[in-house]
């Protein structure tokens, strides 16, 4: 899988925590202020180096590190940590995130301490249920070959047109990206997280062809055995990028938001740094940032202007935010053993 679908797990892992963090309670206490915050891997992590660079010229003395890690390494860790955590702030999707509330290993959010909060939009404020902020999130939307596709499809529905059956390309239902899109098929189709039945129906009617990651998906339609399929708004620009003739939509009722959130870890040494942290991310600074070209990473505070280079990959206004759909992850986790045994039963190869 590759780097930016790693992301979509929320933690990516090109080197474990214990490695990186080996003897941390030596290291802190020799008395040095370090900020350990989890971050992503690989080019993904820039936006966080930049904002550790100047929270440090801020505050002298301050040491941040960033530790690309597996979220059960840094799960793992916390919860086997003595005193105070070997972590002080970590990103989780939506799905981890909902864990890591009932697990009790991250911290309620003050907000009278991250002023930046009151800034974000509301309904995505909301699903963080009190818990850290939404720093950003990624898209599930249409790719579709250019060379192949000369009418782009414009809605969830014109997958289902019949001079392409056989020829999308779908993920299993293992991933984020497989259960968001069934979501988006059960609920295009009159369906819901709790009622998946329609979205069942119009999977098997698409006769399609299975990838087993997004990554795989992205080859097939290179290699011109799909002609489109749901995919990350990231990977298709990645795509785009290379030169690809990859093209992405945002189809129409709206395409699938799955937010990530910066969440203090219950036992940091540095709650007021950790605040600090989460309010620079909400800075619109930070997030127009964040958004440009080659992260993609959507602006969850109100009013941050997208970069042109971002604006086929991300919602450049306020109507195309009002379309954003979202995914009921608190129905949809219970179900996941399920979804996912009912799926490999209908598109067992």
């Amino acid at each position: 899988m590759s780097q930016i679908i790693n992301r979509r797990r929320f933690l990516h892992g090109a080197a474990t925590a214990g490695a990186l963090l080996a003897a941390p309670g030596i290291v802190r206490a020799q008395g040095a202020r370090e900020l350990v915050i989890v971050s992503f891997a690989g080019s993904l992590q820039e936006p966080h180096q930049w904002l550790a660079r100047r929270m440090e010229q801020k505050h002298p003395g301050l040491t941040i590190r960033l530790v690309p890690s597996e979220s059960q390494d840094v799960v793992a860790q916390i919860k086997a940590a003595q005193g105070y955590s070997p972590f002080d702030a970590m990103p989780n999707g939506e799905p981890p995130h909902l864990i890591a509330i009932a697990d009790k290993y991250i911290e309620r959010l003050d907000p009278a301490k991250v002023p930046n909060a009151a800034n974000v939009v509301p309904s995505l404020m909301e699903k963080s249920q009190g818990y850290g902020v939404p720093a950003s999130y990624s898209l599930i939307g249409i790719a579709y070959n250019s060379d192949l596709v000369k009418a782009p499809p414009a809605s969830w529905k014109d997958l289902w047109a019949s001079e392409f059956k056989g020829q999308v390309g779908i993920p299993r239902a293992s991933s984020n990206l497989g259960l968001g899109f069934l979501v988006a098929a059960a609920k295009t189709f009159g369906g819901s997280e709790t009622d998946l039945a329609p979205g069942w129906t119009k999977l098997k009617e698409l006769q399609p062809q299975v990838g087993r990651s997004p990554t795989q998906l992205l080859q097939m339609l290179e290699r011109e055995e799909i002609v489109m399929a749901p995919i990350w708004n990231n990977d298709a620009a990645g795509a785009a990028a290379k030169g690809l003739p990859i093209r992405f939509v945002k189809p129409e009722p709206g395409p699938i938001a799955v937010v990530s959130f910066m969440s203090a870890i219950k036992g940091t040494r540095h709650p007021d740094l950790v605040n600090e942290w989460m309010n620079e991310i909400l800075s619109a600074e930070y997030q127009a940032m964040a958004a440009n070209a080659p992260y993609f990473f959507g602006p969850t505070v109100a009013g941050v202007e997208v970069p042109e280079a971002a604006r086929d990959y991300t919602p450049a206004n306020a109507g195309e935010v009002a379309k954003l759909q979202t995914v009921d992850w608190s129905k949809i986790a219970p179900q996941r053993g399920a979804i996912v045994e009912e799926f490999d039963r209908l598109f067992a190869s």
